[in-house]
C-alpha cells in the first residue's frame, strides 16, 4: 500500500470511528467501507489501536490547525483569541457532522490511563492546554497554567453539553464564563 493509500486509510477510518465509535467498528466494517482489504491493513498496522492511534494523530492535527487558524481569524489579540474559540467551537457545533470530541470518546472506551489510546487522547488536551497558556501569557493575564486550565474545562464542557443537547447554546454560555474569568 502507498503512502497516499496509506494516508486515504486513516482519513476514511477516521470518519468511521467518529461516527460509530472505536469498540463498535469493527476490521470488517473498516475494510468494507474503506475498500482496503484487511490483509493489506494488517500490513500497515499490526493491530487495530494502532489504526486508531494514526487516527487520533491525524485528528489532533487537524483539529488544531482548524482551531487556531480560526481563532487568529476571528480575533487580532491573544485574548480575543482566548474568546473566539468559542466562537469557532459554536461554528464546529452547528456543522451537519458535529458528534461531539473524538478524544472525549476515545478516553470514554479506553479509560485505562496506561493505555496507549487514553494517553493519545489526553496528550490532545495537553497541547491544546499548552497553546491556552501561551495565549494567556501573551494577554499578560495573572496565573497562565491556571487560567489555561480552565479555559480548557470550559471548552470541554461546552462540547459535552453541545453534543448531548444537540444544539450550540453552550458555546455561547462559556464564552460568557470565559469573558468573566479574563476580566477577572
Amino acid at each position: 500500500m502507498s503512502q497516499s493509500k496509506r494516508a486515504e486509510l486513516i482519513r476514511k477510518s477516521l470518519l468511521l470511528f467518529y461516527r460509530n465509535g472505536f469498540h463498535a467498528t469493527g476490521m470488517d466494517l473498516v475494510a468494507k467501507e474503506t475498500g482496503v482489504s484487511k490483509t493489506s491493513i494488517y500490513k500497515h498496522f499490526r493491530t487495530k489501536e494502532e489504526l486508531i492511534l494514526a487516527v487520533l494523530r491525524l485528528r489532533d492535527e487537524n483539529f488544531r490547525n482548524w482551531l487556531y487558524r480560526r481563532m487568529e481569524e476571528l480575533a487580532d489579540t491573544p485574548k480575543g483569541q482566548l474568546l473566539s474559540m468559542f466562537d469557532a467551537l459554536e461554528e464546529w457545533f452547528l456543522e451537519d457532522n458535529f458528534q461531539g470530541c473524538m478524544f472525549i470518546k476515545a478516553s470514554a472506551e479506553f479509560q485505562d490511563r496506561d493505555h496507549a489510546i487514553n494517553a493519545q487522547a489526553y496528550a490532545h488536551k495537553l497541547l491544546l492546554a499548552d497553546h491556552l497558556e501561551e495565549l494567556v501569557l501573551q494577554a499578560q493575564l495573572p496565573d497562565a497554567r491556571n487560567l489555561a486550565r480552565q479555559l480548557l474545562i470550559l471548552k470541554e464542557g461546552a462540547i459535552v453539553v453541545a453534543a448531548m443537547s444537540h444544539t450550540a447554546a453552550s458555546a455561547k454560555e462559556a464564552k460568557s464564563i470565559a469573558g468573566m474569568l479574563l476580566a477577572a
